[in-house]
């Protein structure tokens, strides 16, 4: 996964503590999904870090 693969970001929550979890990436052109944790150091975090900074990307909160 790299940041031009990247077609949305979802934010999930725990169900039981309505905490936020992780992230759901869904790639382009492609039904693939991928879960994120929130870890700085997963290179994917960053990659979704980095992708939200570029202008007409926004991360998804269905919220809690």
């Amino acid at each position: 996964m790299n940041i031009k693969n990247i077609n949305t970001v979802t934010k999930t929550y725990n169900t039981h503590t309505n905490q936020h979890e992780n992230y759901m990436v869904t790639l382009v052109d492609s039904n693939i999904v991928i879960s994120v944790p929130l870890d700085e150091s997963n290179r994917h975090y960053q990659e979704i870090q980095e992708w939200a900074k570029i202008e007409g990307n926004n991360i998804i909160d269905p919220g809690a």
